[in-house]
């Protein structure tokens, strides 16, 4: 027997310290809670996907009392991108978080599912998409989706 550890680094900045392009992404983010569907949580995230043509795709969650058909935000923005521009690479998602009247003072990160997504679609590219998760008091970048889901499922492991 022997014991593996899995190391996982990121980025703790500000807002200020971040180029024009990545503190635009977060601001299309924070724009999508207003356009976010959730009347059951309360809890509103917006995310906003930047493609390597320079096109964003920003999206809000999607709730339905019939869960589990709604749908987070970021699998939104990715699947909207994806359907519109099959060839272009997610460069970068930012995503921000905002319920009880504010925006979260630390980020939160994505759900199993949309982790997978994100995996499924730096696989597909053959690329790593850049995370920005957005709060007030912290942004955490982090290089690559499969920082966030290291003992992945993916293509390989279908094949006996």
């Amino acid at each position: 027997m022997k014991t593996l550890t899995i190391e996982n680094k990121y980025i703790i900045c500000q807002f200020d310290e971040l180029s024009a392009d990545l503190q635009n992404l977060i601001e299309k983010a924070k724009e999508q809670v207003v356009k976010s569907y959730a009347p059951y949580s309360e809890f509103k995230v917006g995310a906003a996907a930047m493609l390597d043509n320079g096109e964003i795709f920003a999206a809000g969650n999607q709730e339905n009392s019939a869960y589990p058909s709604g749908l987070c935000a970021e699998r939104v923005a990715v699947f909207y991108a994806n359907s519109q521009y099959p060839n272009a690479k997610i460069k970068c998602i930012a995503i921000a978080a905002f319920t009880n009247g504010n925006f979260l003072a630390e980020p939160i990160t994505p759900c199993g599912g949309c982790r997978q997504v994100l995996l499924e679609s730096e696989n597909r590219q053959a690329e790593a998409i850049k995370l920005l998760l957005y709060g007030t008091e912290n942004i955490f970048i982090l290089d690559s989706a499969k920082s966030l889901l290291p003992l992945c499922f993916e293509q390989s492991s279908l094949q006996l």
